[in-house]
C-alpha cells in the first residue's frame, strides 16, 4: 500500500526520510507534481510530498539574493522578485501544459532538481549556475547544508551543482538560495521571416557571435509559428527567426536598429516591444508551440551549426506514418521534436541522427509503457555510468530515493 507523507517542516523530512532508510521503503520525492512525468517511471511504497514547505526563508534585493523553501511555487517567487523588479535571469520554464497537468504549479525545488532553464541560458546561463546553496536530507537519512548567500562561501565541494538535474535522486531538497538580478529597463524582440531552418539557424548564429548580446535566439518553422499568441509572428504565415535584445532603451534600440540592419538582405523583418515579446519567449520557453499534447517529445542538445542536418536525418529516417514537427531555441543548440505515431519514440533513429555530430537526447514526453521500456536518458559511457552511480552510492546506498527514474540500475 502506498502511503503520502507531506511534512510541514525540514525536520519532519529528515524523521521520513530516517525511516524510510531504516524500513528499507523506496520513496519518490515529489513537489508539486508538475514534473512527475518527467522521466522513468518508478516503481515505490510511499511518497515523500514537500509542497508544504513553502516560503521565503531570506531576501535581500539589495544583496541580489533569495532563498525559499523548496516547496514554494514559482509563481510566488516570481511575484515578489517583480515587485522589487528583480527575475530569475535563467527564465526557468513551465512544463506544466505540455506533461498533461496545469501550468502554473511548479516549485523552486522542482526547477533546480530537474535544472530548468529557458531561452537566456545561452547569454546568463543554466538554473545550477545561480543556484549558491542548499539544504536537503541525503538517502542516508542525514540532513546536509551547502553553499550560501554569496558566492565566496561556495567552499570545498559545491553540492548546489550536483543536485541540478539529479531529478530527486540524490536527496530531498528542503531549501534553494539563488542569485537574482535586475530586470531590464526595456525588451525588443526582432524578427525575421520566411528563412529555412538552415538560413534561420545561421542568422542566429550571427546574431550570437556579434557584439549585440542578445538574451534570446530562437527559429519557429511555419507551423510553430503558427500557434503563437502573438498577431506579428503569426500574420505572415511563414517561419519567424527570433532575437532578442534586452538593457537600458537607447542600448536596445540601437542594437535592434543594428540588428534590422545586418539582415535586412535576408527578408522582411518586424520588430516586438515589451508584453508581445513577452509572450512570445513565454510560449517558447514552455514549449507550447508545438502540436497537440500526446506525441512523444524530446529535447534534443546539439551543436548549434548541426542543428539543421539534424532534423533532416530524422525527418528523413522516419516512416511515412509518422508527422514530426520541431522548434529551435539557444541559436540551435537545443531542439524540440514531436513525434506522433511512432513505435518506442523512434528512440534508436533519434539517438543515431545525433550520432554523427554528438549531442544527447532526453525523451520528456511518452507514455508510462514507452518510458518504462527505453532509455529516457541519453545513455553514457561506461565510465561516466560508474562514476554516476558512485555518487548515487554516496548519496542513497540503499536506492530508496525516486529509484528508477534517472536510470534501471538507480
Amino acid at each position: 500500500m502506498s502511503e503520502t507523507y507531506r511534512p510541514a517542516d525540514a525536520d519532519q523530512v529528515q524523521e521520513i526520510v530516517a525511516w524510510a532508510v531504516a524500513e528499507e521503503r523506496p520513496l519518490e520525492i515529489r513537489g508539486a507534481g508538475s514534473k512527475r512525468a518527467l522521466g522513468r517511471p518508478m516503481e515505490v511504497c510511499s511518497t515523500l510530498d514537500l509542497s508544504g514547505l513553502t516560503g521565503l526563508t531570506y531576501y535581500e534585493p539589495g544583496e541580489l539574493v533569495l532563498a525559499a523553501c523548496s516547496g514554494t511555487p514559482l509563481s510566488v517567487i516570481e511575484a515578489k522578485l517583480g515587485e522589487n523588479a528583480q527575475r530569475l535571469a535563467f527564465e526557468p520554464a513551465d512544463y506544466g501544459s505540455i506533461l498533461g497537468g496545469t501550468a502554473g504549479q511548479s516549485t523552486i525545488g522542482g526547477v533546480l532538481a530537474c535544472n530548468i532553464s529557458g531561452p537566456r541560458r545561452i547569454q546568463v546561463g543554466a538554473a545550477r549556475d545561480h543556484c549558491l546553496g542548499v539544504s536537503g536530507v541525503s538517502g542516508r537519512g542525514e540532513a546536509f547544508k551547502s553553499g550560501g548567500r554569496v558566492v565566496k562561501n561556495v567552499t570545498g565541494y559545491d553540492l548546489s551543482k550536483l543536485m541540478a538535474g539529479s531529478y530527486g535522486t540524490l536527496a530531498a531538497l528542503t531549501e534553494v538560495t539563488f542569485k537574482v538580478l535586475p530586470m531590464p529597463e526595456k525588451t525588443r524582440t526582432v524578427l525575421v521571416f520566411g528563412l529555412s531552418v538552415s538560413e534561420g539557424i545561421s542568422v542566429l548564429g550571427q546574431a550570437s557571435s556579434s557584439d549585440l548580446e542578445p538574451s534570446g535566439l530562437s527559429h519557429l518553422p511555419a507551423a510553430a509559428a503558427s500557434r503563437c499568441s502573438v498577431g506579428y509572428v503569426t500574420q505572415p504565415g511563414d517561419s519567424v527567426s527570433a532575437i532578442r535584445i534586452e538593457g537600458p532603451a537607447p542600448s536596445v534600440e540601437a542594437r535592434c536598429r543594428s540588428l534590422r540592419e545586418m539582415f535586412e538582405d535576408r527578408g522582411a523583418t518586424e520588430e516586438l516591444h515589451g508584453h508581445n515579446s513577452s509572450t512570445l519567449w513565454r510560449e517558447i520557453a514552455d514549449v507550447d508551440l508545438l502540436g497537440e499534447a500526446g506525441g512523444d517529445l524530446w529535447r534534443l542538445s546539439v551543436p548549434p551549426s548541426t542543428a539543421a542536418g539534424v532534423v533532416d536525418r530524422i525527418g528523413a529516417a522516419l516512416p511515412s506514418t509518422c508527422d514530426a514537427e520541431f522548434l529551435f531555441d539557444w541559436a540551435g543548440g537545443l531542439v524540440w521534436l514531436d513525434i506522433n505515431a511512432a513505435k518506442d519514440a523512434a528512440h534508436e533513429l533519434v539517438r543515431d541522427a545525433l550520432a554523427a555530430s554528438g549531442g544527447h537526447a532526453t525523451l520528456i514526453r511518452a507514455s508510462e509503457e514507452v518510458r518504462r521500456t527505453i532509455p529516457v536518458f541519453q545513455p553514457t559511457s561506461p565510465g561516466l555510468a560508474a562514476l554516476n552511480a558512485r555518487v548515487k552510492q554516496g548519496f542513497d546506498p540503499r536506492g530508496l530515493l525516486n529509484p528508477g527514474r534517472m536510470s534501471a540500475e538507480y
